[in-house]
């Protein structure tokens, strides 16, 4: 079945019913609270979102593929917060207004349970049957994710920048936040059997947006208003765009990052729609009481 520019695949459902495989009666209790307390309730699931706006632009003909490889980004995504809040990280207590998974079960699930989602995203993309053009393009989807999260480029490499004495902050950007937005492109791209690289650009761009927005807010917000600790970045050194640009040089820099993702976007036959959805998505990275500086 074809995806069309309208259809609206349910990504919650889809995640839940990995989750019930996954966090199964078989699977110790434990991990299996720790696996759905990492995923639900979710974010704003922007990541996955991406991925199926992008195939749905170019008409895919399989929604089965294409909303395998949208859960298993999110599963990527998630994995990727539970190891970030891990005390040898940035020891986060909360995560999406909740206790972060070390906190609430414990350090040693909470590695296990990030390790269980990253091999519960890519199973979800090789295993079960997939028919005609979509099994052949399902090789393609795996590669694409796989390099979105190891090294060199990925968000483990990402992570790992964080040990270096000195990092572009660009770079450090790129393979931290911006490495799965852009396997979120390729990703989408290639479950709809067309080329991946005219879409990177896209994903570089709004993924760099994201961690510019990110850095604001860790700024300038209250652990209330984001559920999660504030001042993480000053606290670890860590690079950040607030650090080298100012609060209002990032609000302009995550402004140029938006306007070139979605000029970047190539023609097909849904674009005006997703240049309209990447807009919309796009202004909720804009942290309150910058919408009208800079």
């Amino acid at each position: 079945m074809a995806l069309r520019p309208t259809d609206k695949p349910d990504i919650e459902a889809a995640l839940a019913a990995v989750l019930d495989r996954t966090a199964s009666r078989d699977c110790p209790q434990k991990l299996a609270r720790a696996l759905h307390h990492a995923v639900f309730p979710g974010g704003a699931r922007i990541r996955p979102k991406l991925c199926l706006a992008i195939a749905l632009a170019n008409e895919c003909d399989s929604v089965e593929l294409a909303l395998r490889a949208a859960c298993a980004i999110e599963l990527l995504h998630c994995a990727s917060l539970v190891h970030d809040d891990l005390p040898c990280f940035d020891d986060a207590p909360m995560r999406r207004g909740k206790p972060s998974v070390h906190r609430a079960f414990g350090e040693p699930i909470a590695v296990l349970a990030g390790d269980a989602l990253i091999v519960a995203a890519l199973e979800t993309v090789a295993t079960g049957e997939l028919s005609g053009a979509a099994a052949l393009r399902m090789p393609g989807v795996f590669a694409v994710l796989a390099r979105g999260v190891g090294a060199p480029h990925g968000i483990c490499a990402g992570q790992a920048w964080e040990s270096e004495p000195t990092v572009d902050l660009a770079r450090y950007h790129r393979a931290k936040t911006g490495a799965l937005f852009i396997a979120a492109t390729h990703a989408g791209a290639a479950s709809a059997g067309v080329d991946g690289a005219p879409w990177e650009t896209l994903g570089t761009s709004i993924g760099e947006a994201y961690q510019v927005a990110d850095d604001i807010q860790d700024a300038i917000a209250t652990p209330e208003a984001l559920g999660k600790p504030c001042h993480q970045d000053e606290h670890l050194e860590r690079p950040n765009a607030v650090a080298q640009l100012g609060v209002q040089g990032a609000a302009r820099r995550l402004r140029e990052l938006i306007e070139a993702g979605i000029d970047s976007i190539p023609d097909c036959p849904g674009r005006d729609l997703l240049v309209d959805l990447v807009r919309a998505q796009s202004q909720g990275f804009i942290p309150k009481g910058l919408s009208r500086a800079a």
